[in-house]
Formats: C-alpha cells, sequence, structure tokens
C-alpha cells in the first residue's frame, strides 16, 4: 500500500489538473489553426484570456506575478519545442 502525504496528493492532483488544461488549450489551439486562424492571433487570445481571467479572480498583482514567470521560463527554455537538457 502506498502512503501519499496531504501535500503530495495536492501536487498530484495539481499536475493532473495542468495536464488536463494543456489538453483542453491544445484541443482549442487546433481548432482554430483548422479554421485558419493564425498561431500568433491565437497566443495572442490566449494570453489575453489567461491574462483577463487572473486579473478577474485573483488581481493586477496576480497577473503581473504571472507574467514574470513567464518571462522567466521563456528565457530558461521551458517552451521551446525539442529542446535538449544538459
Amino acid at each position: 500500500m502506498m502512503d501519499v502525504t496531504i501535500n503530495e496528493m495536492d501536487e498530484i492532483i495539481e499536475r493532473e489538473k495542468r495536464i488536463a488544461a494543456r489538453e483542453f488549450h491544445s484541443e482549442a489551439w487546433a481548432d482554430g489553426a483548422m479554421e485558419g486562424i493564425e498561431p500568433s492571433i491565437l497566443a495572442d487570445a490566449a494570453i489575453a484570456t489567461a491574462l483577463e481571467e487572473t486579473i478577474r479572480e485573483q488581481g493586477e498583482d496576480a497577473a503581473l506575478t504571472l507574467v514574470e514567470s513567464l518571462r522567466d521560463r521563456i528565457l530558461c527554455g521551458e517552451f521551446t519545442p525539442n529542446r535538449t537538457v544538459q
């Protein structure tokens, strides 16, 4: 039997939610692309929606924190397709 702490279970649930969210967004992206919407427009819409919802739910400071963390993650190569980690 596996002993899982509450914190570990919370991390597992959060990871599963992130996976599901990425799948939903990937499907919506594919649908938009099939309709002829350019990737830059899809990206702008996705980012705008994320920021609007974050501001509505958590305020502008949370949105700014999100933007700052995304910048750091981009610079670290987290979103670079086919990147090799050394």
